[in-house]
């Protein structure tokens, strides 16, 4: 991100230029919804999101939300946390009831209710359930007309991706923990998934993640950009949104943190404006960092770019390594 910031100051051009061209002028976000245990409570906030100007929204919603009603998920007991948390789903033995599938709908009515129809409603965090209970879950929201349910079963299944897409009316999408370009065009390639969701910081980047993008424009399938951090990483995915043909919408979790903008110098303000961010016309990023403001909100005990030693050791918190 800083390397395309500085060749795009030196040619003194914004990045999108670099890219190709824009698209869009304006890059169209979505934003999750504060939870609540109560479904009418969650329409509400849904409702005050919508009233902020978003044009799209995306609920989280998961088997967590039944815990403590008896009859609603049928698994193993005495499961330990990473049983439940960390083991991929297929291995959890854990399958949602017609009683959880209905309270779990009363959710999603709830937010349908306030913000009506007319605007896309994605779904994230469902749990790890089994495949069988994501297709049926599927089945269940299709009344709903959601845009998408996320990271239904980890990507890397790609056949048992396939199976819940073919027999399930409700679109999934995956890919913010997907690294390589190949692995994005498996996925692309095989129709395993309505729709991708690559994180540009992680992706590979702004040139990578674009070229991503173009590799599912050709098989047909659209790209929306998973994003949660600073306004630096969040203009770098505005202008590779800008310069890729289908893009869809962008992740952003700045809403409800009043000084996230103040942290940069230069885009014009506010950032988000209405659930769109404007594409700048200024060169590279069209940012700066604001040293004293992202100094007031350092983490207790850090330090303002720190030496980092504990990168210079290979590491890794992977439970398994895939090739």
């Amino acid at each position: 991100m800083a390397l395309w910031d500085i060749a795009g100051k030196v040619y003194n051009i914004p990045v999108y230029q670099m890219l190709g061209g824009k698209w869009r002028d304006s890059i169209r976000i979505y934003a999750d919804t504060t939870e609540s245990e109560d479904p009418a409570e969650y329409g509400r906030r849904a409702k005050e999101r919508k009233a902020m100007g978003l044009t799209w929204m995306k609920m989280d919603l998961g088997i967590n939300v039944l815990k403590g009603m008896p009859g609603t998920v049928m698994e193993p007991a005495g499961m330990s946390r990473w049983e439940q948390r960390e083991q991929p789903h297929p291995f959890t033995a854990t399958e949602i009831t017609d009683k959880g599938i209905d309270r779990l709908c009363e959710y999603v009515a709830a937010v349908r209710e306030n913000i009506g129809y007319d605007m896309p409603l994605s779904m994230d965090h469902l749990g790890h359930i089994g495949v069988k209970s994501v297709i049926r879950l599927g089945k269940a929201y299709e009344k709903f007309n959601l845009e998408w349910m996320e990271d239904v079963i980890p990507w890397f299944y790609t056949d048992l991706l396939k199976e819940i897409r073919e027999a399930n009316p409700t679109p999934i999408l995956t890919g913010e923990d997907i690294y390589r370009f190949e692995d994005f065009e498996t996925l692309c390639r095989e129709h395993a998934v309505d729709k991708i969701h690559p994180d540009l910081a992680t992706s590979g980047g702004i040139l990578q993640t674009h070229r991503i993008g173009d590799m599912a424009f050709k098989y047909g399938v659209p790209m929306a950009m998973h994003f949660a951090g600073t306004p630096v990483s969040c203009m770098a995915n505005v202008h590779c949104a800008a310069a890729t043909r289908n893009f869809l919408a962008l992740e952003n979790h700045s809403l409800d943190v009043p000084w996230w903008q103040d942290l940069v110098t230069g885009p014009e303000k506010p950032i988000v404006d209405k659930g769109f961010i404007k594409a700048p016309e200024a060169p590279g990023l069209g940012v700066a960092l604001n040293d004293d403001e992202c100094r007031k909100h350092l983490k207790p005990g850090t330090e303002y770019f720190a030496p980092t030693p504990q990168w210079n050791d290979a590491q890794s918190w992977d439970d398994a390594v895939f090739s």
